[in-house]
Parts: structure tokens; C-alpha cells; sequence
């Protein structure tokens, strides 16, 4: 067996003895976002060395020295697979996962500097993902889910790119939501645009075919509604979580003046 055989047999069994409690992250930004939010990367594995450290050259080049100490280039039939429907920059990662008392613990602190964005029930996973990008971008609290879904599912850290990291991402019951005023968007809502939406707030969000629970619904501090021309039946989830956050951020009590909002989001290097 030669060396390189023998640095993949055991790269291959550290990946898959792992895999199974840690986070995928699949693709250069995912894993660029995680590092630089400080998530715990335990192997990042590459077919092609040479060009992950150029990308992370001309993108991030505040990680090509810790690229550099910490790509193991596998031969490009091994990363397939272990990541079977891999990214297309060839590399990957695995993670620790952001622990769920401290995404708790950020959640309920009060005062709270930013909303939390609670999605009720979501059925797919990337526009979880998207979501969470959203809040990050923005500078959310974090984002909560409830239902069955895990928020941590591969399919939304990639979707997400890496973000998770960057702000709080649980999954809990209504029973479970964090404390704080809670803004439901629905059709019969008062238009959002008349609404000041205080930093502390919970804002739901439902499926585009059925929107929020009347559990929920239920427990409403005030309905909200996007303006939307007649005979337009919804708006695609991250869009409308999207379209909330940017009313918030440009017209919230703490934001007014500039128009700014917190942290103004910035295009992705």
C-alpha cells in the first residue's frame, strides 16, 4: 500500500466514524462561513488542493492559512464517496454542531438587539437554509423552527451556506418559543407597512399552501401581512422572511435615520 492509499484508508474511516453526530459541510462557502463563525471543523477533505486554496486566495484569503494546515486531498472517486452529490468546489467538511443550549441561551436572553424568526411547520429543507441566511445576513437573533424537519439537516447547512454558525438555529414546540411579542404574517393581517415591528419580536412564518397553525395563529401579539396584488396567491417563504426583515431593519425604532439597518448585508465574497 502506498503512502497516499494509506492516508485515504484513513481519512475514510475517521470521515465515516464521525459523520453520523457532525454537521456536512459541502462546498467552499459553507465551509468559509462556518470557520469564520467559529464552528468546530474536525476534517476537511479535498480532491483538489490546488484549487481550493486558490479560491480561498481570491475569496477569503483570511483562511488560506488555515486551509492550508488543515486540507487533506483524497483521490476525487473517495470524496464522491463519502458526499455523494458533492459541490462542485470539491471540498468538504465536518463539523461540531452549535450546541442547543447556546442557541437556547441566545434565544431567550432579553433585551433582544434583533427578531427571531420562527418558521411553523416548514416542509423543505432549502428554504430553511435560505432563511437562515436571511437572518444572519440581517442579523436576526436566530431562527427556530418547529414541526418535524431538523434545521441542521445537510440539505439546509448547504442551502444555508455555512450560516447556521453565524446565529441561532433550533428546533422547538410552540410551548418552547422564545419570549417576546409575537408578529404572525397572514393574509388578514394589518399591512406591514403601517406596523413598527419592536427588535424584540417573534416573527412567524407559515407554508406558503397552508401558512401558520391556528395554535399559533392563536397566540398572535398582532397579524401582519405583506402587500401583495390581487390574485397573487403567495410569496415563495425566504422571500417573505426576506421582504419582513428589510421592513424591520429600515424602519424599527433603533434603525430609523439611516435606513441602514444593524449590520447592512453585503454581497458573498
Amino acid at each position: 500500500m502506498s503512502e497516499s492509499e494509506g492516508v485515504a484508508d484513513t481519512v475514510v474511516r475517521q470521515w465515516r466514524e464521525a459523520a453520523p453526530e457532525a454537521v456536512l459541510l459541502d462546498g467552499f462557502h459553507a465551509l468559509k462561513h462556518a470557520l469564520r463563525f467559529g464552528a468546530e471543523v474536525r476534517l476537511t477533505l479535498t480532491s483538489d488542493r490546488t484549487s481550493v486554496l486558490e479560491l480561498a486566495a481570491a475569496l477569503a484569503d483570511d483562511l488560506t492559512d488555515v486551509l492550508a494546515k488543515t486540507l487533506v486531498q483524497v483521490p476525487s472517486q473517495v470524496l464522491r464517496e463519502l458526499v455523494p452529490r458533492g459541490h462542485t468546489t470539491e471540498v468538504a467538511a465536518l463539523a461540531v454542531r452549535r450546541s442547543a443550549r447556546a442557541n437556547r441561551d441566545a434565544l431567550a436572553r432579553l433585551p433582544r438587539p434583533a427578531p427571531v424568526v420562527v418558521l411553523d411547520n416548514p416542509r423543505n429543507l432549502g428554504n430553511v437554509g435560505a432563511v437562515v441566511r436571511l437572518a444572519a445576513g440581517f442579523g436576526a437573533t436566530g431562527v427556530v423552527t418547529t414541526g418535524d424537519i431538523d434545521p441542521w439537516h445537510q440539505n439546509a447547512v448547504r442551502a444555508g451556506a455555512g450560516l447556521h454558525y453565524a446565529t441561532a438555529v433550533e428546533r422547538t414546540s410552540l410551548d418552547g418559543l422564545p419570549p417576546g411579542p409575537l408578529y404572525v404574517l397572514d393574509p388578514e393581517g394589518e399591512d406591514i407597512r403601517s406596523v413598527t415591528v419592536p427588535d424584540d419580536a417573534l416573527l412567524a412564518f407559515g407554508s406558503e399552501r397552508h401558512g401558520v397553525s391556528p395554535e399559533l395563529r392563536s397566540r398572535a401579539t398582532k397579524l401582519v401581512s405583506l402587500p401583495m396584488k390581487p390574485q397573487v396567491s403567495s410569496y415563495n417563504l425566504a422571500t417573505s422572511v426576506a421582504m419582513t426583515l428589510f421592513h424591520w431593519a429600515a424602519t424599527g425604532p433603533a434603525h430609523t435615520g439611516d435606513g441602514s439597518g444593524p449590520d447592512s448585508p453585503t454581497p458573498d465574497a
